[in-house]
Parts: structure tokens; sequence; C-alpha cells
């Protein structure tokens, strides 16, 4: 008798779930609360994601699928929870996120919203605002993504904006609280106003509480984004995400707004073109300690270059985040043998190309819609020195005795998560100053005679 031999097709993807990028994205707007339609299972495991990374409270609602609700539909149940959100929470904004149980029944959730809102026409309401995250469509950074452009779209077309405001809007996409601190940071001292969608800089790395707090301070405010439309310009971050639709796009072909797609900004290379994307938007120069900060990166490249020139390294992660970092180790002269991605845009392959004009002549391997088992297979036969990615590569650091440099989202194993900071010329300096150090530990740890001097 003739046997069929199952096998896994996906071990440990390289990828998180769709709702969890949306949840992240509504916790980044002041007073949201973000909603799972579905099982309470999918907000309990995005709730604890997101805490092992963050270290703080992390509040999702569930719509609470069960049984009935997988075959009768989810909609009484969604109107539930909106009505117990209200009275709970009384939220400026809910951000209604489905998960792949809703999506395969088949749920018509604007219709549902639709519905209430006619029903609760007298009652005043938080924004509601829906995006489609079945996970079996994308990754996390698409959920992340939809995310922006929803609420942007839905939060603006009420408007037909006959006044242009002199301030920028920023979408950093899925960076570190350190990141967003560091990006108002830079707008503040060029003295230019601005809107960065989402900012949950305070809201998932703030100060202690004595008592609970439903909204912790910050976030983007919703009336803020409402006023999108009345921007000079914009600015997007991610090589991936200029390839595709997106809330800076969206508001380019709504209101006739410049929309200055750029990498995200890791490196001196593409930290220029976003530092230029300012100047030409603003017509001011940059501040003295932001050209300060570059002079001492590149004085510190010459200082360590003889450490990282041709060291070879295996990078994985989310694409846009890959190709940031491919771009950065090119400059210092890292080669990235090894450019691992769980997503799948199509662009992947092309964007690291572009990086590095010697792209065939190094032999680098670029591998998408991947899983860690993928990744580990390919980083035995390359033998790369360091691995740069998220804690879930930790693994294979621990099967190839190489070391990780932990970077992006999630850092499970680490405390600093929310604290990395990878933008900017700071970021390229913190950046660099570890992989240097790192790669000096490890030569001093494998010397047969040990050194304490250099």
């Amino acid at each position: 008798m003739a046997t069929e031999e199952y096998v896994t097709v996906t071990k440990n993807a390289c990828k998180l779930c769709t709702p969890l990028g949306a949840s992240l994205f509504f916790k980044g707007i002041c007073g949201s609360i973000p909603l799972l339609h579905g099982s309470q299972g999918c907000s309990t495991y995005i709730r604890r994601y997101l805490i092992s990374h963050f270290k703080e409270p992390v509040d999702i609602a569930c719509s609470n699928f069960g049984e009935q609700t997988a075959i009768f539909g989810g909609e009484v149940n969604l109107k539930v929870a909106f009505d117990n959100i209200i009275r709970q929470y009384n939220p400026e904004f809910i951000g209604v996120a489905t998960t792949c149980l809703s999506e395969t029944i088949g749920d018509d959730v604007p219709m549902f919203i639709r519905k209430y809102k006619e029903a609760n026409r007298d009652n005043k309401l938080p924004q509601l605002v829906y995006v489609s995250t079945a996970s079996y469509r994308g990754t996390h950074i698409d959920g992340f993504h939809d995310s922006v452009k929803a609420t942007v779209d839905i939060l603006t077309s009420e408007y037909s904006y006959c006044k242009r405001e002199n301030s920028i809007n920023i979408f950093p996409g899925m960076l570190s609280p350190a990141d967003l601190r560091y990006l108002k940071e830079i707008f503040n001292d060029f003295d230019v106003p601005f809107v960065m969608l989402p900012d949950y800089s305070q809201i998932l790395d703030g100060s202690p509480w004595k008592e609970y707090q439903k909204f912790p301070k910050g976030g983007t405010k919703v009336e803020n984004i409402i006023n999108m439309g009345t921007a000079k310009a914009c600015i997007e971050f991610g090589k991936i995400l200029a390839e595709q639709n997106s809330a800076g796009k969206l508001l380019n072909k709504r209101y006739d707004m410049p929309c200055y797609n750029i990498g995200i900004p890791m490196g001196i290379h593409e930290t220029d073109i976003f530092f230029n994307s300012i100047e030409t938007i603003t017509g001011k120069s940059t501040p003295e300690k932001y050209i300060e900060e570059r002079g001492r990166l590149i004085d510190s490249y010459i200082d360590s270059h003889k450490y990282v020139m041709g060291v070879r390294a295996a990078v994985y992660g989310e694409e846009d985040m890959v190709v940031a970092i491919v771009s950065f180790l090119n400059e210092i002269g890292i080669i990235p043998v090894l450019c691992a991605s769980g997503g799948k845009s199509g662009y992947f392959k092309d964007k690291i190309r572009e990086m590095i004009s010697d792209f065939d002549e190094k032999g680098i391997v670029v591998i998408d819609d991947s899983d860690f088992s993928h990744i580990e297979t390919f980083a035995k036969q390359l033998k790369p020195d360091i691995l740069i990615g998220s804690s879930k590569g930790y693994a294979i650091s621990r099967s190839l005795k190489i070391p990780l440099i932990r970077v992006g989202f999630p850092i499970h194993d680490r405390i600093n998560g929310s604290r990395i900071l990878h933008i900017g010329y700071r970021g390229a300096q913190q950046l660099f100053d570890t992989i240097v150090n790192t790669l000096l530990e490890k030569r001093q740890e494998s010397s047969v005679v040990g050194y304490s001097y250099m």
C-alpha cells in the first residue's frame, strides 16, 4: 500500500501575524483601543508578544468568537464589543482588525460598522476604523502599513482642505520608540511643525505609574490625523513600501501633496537623503548638531574599518528593515552574504541589488517568504561571521556559534527592545559600535593567548 510522506512546509516563519502589526499601529494613536474581531486566543497572543518586547501594559480588546459565532457570523459580537469598549474606556478611536477566523467565514465588517453607526446616530461615537488583516494573506508589516492607510483614508475622507499649512506628515513605519523619539527631536530642532503617524514612543516606553491608566500618555492625536490633508508634504520610510499603495500616496493622489518615499534612514547614505528631504521641503539647513553627529560617525568608520572590512553577515527580518541594514552594512564594508525575510512583496531581491553595486560578484543570497529553518540551512552553507536580526534568530546563533546583533522586532531575550536606536547618524553610530565591539569580543575570546590592548 502506497504511503504519503508528510512534510512541514513552514517551520518557525520569519514573520509575525498580520493583526499584530495592526494592533501595534493602533496603539500609536492617542485615546485608541485596538479591537480584534475574532477569538480570544488571537488577542492574547498579540498582547503577550507586544508586552514581552516593550515591557509595558498593552490593552487589546476582542469580539470573543465562539463556536456559534464561527457558524452564524460575528455581527452581534462586534456590536457588544463596541458597547463594552465605549462604556469602559470612552476612547477617541477604535481600530478594528480582523483575524483569520472572521476573514474565513466572510464577515462583512464594514457593513457591521455602518449599521452600528446608524443605530447610534444620536450618540457621540469614537472614530471607528476597520482594516482587513487575514494572516494567511500577509505579514505583520502588511497589517501595520494597511492600518496606516486605512486610518488616513477614513479620517481625512470627509474633509476638503482649501488651506495648505507648513507642516510635514511623517510615516516612519514600524520603528522602535527610541527611533520615534529621535525623529521628533530632529523635526523639533528644524523648528518645523509635523504630524507623525503612529507615535507610540511614550505609550510603549513610558515612566512608571502609581495607578493603572486606561490610556498611557502620548500618541498621535485624532484631530492631527484629520488635519493631515493640510500638510505641505509627506515623508514615508521604506523602499518596499514605495512600490505599494500607502498612506503617503493616498494623500498625494487625494490632495496633490508631494510625497517623499525614501528608505529607512540607516547609515550615512540613507540618512543624508532623509535630511536633504527635510531641507528641500522646509528650505532650512540641517542643524549643526546633526552635522557633528555625521562627522563623528565618519571618524569612527575610519578608525574601525580594519575590523569590519570583509566580515560576512546574515541579515533577516521585515523586508524594509533588511534592505536598510544591507545599505548600512555595504557602506561600512561588511558583506551581507545572506538576506532573508518572511515577506513576499516581490521587490525584496531587486531592492537589495540596488543597494550593492557588485551584488553578483559577492555571491549574495536573497530569500523571501522564508522561515528560520531555511535561513539556518543557507547560513550553514554561507558561513557568516555574525547574524543581524531579531531575537528569533538566537537558535541559529547558538547552533552555528556565531554572535547575534539584535535589531528590529521582536526582542524577547533582552531588555532594551524599545530603546534600540536604528535610524539617523546617531542610530548608525550605536549599531556600528555594537557590531565592531561584538567582533572584537569574538576575536578576543577565541585568541589562544588573550589580550587586553588593541
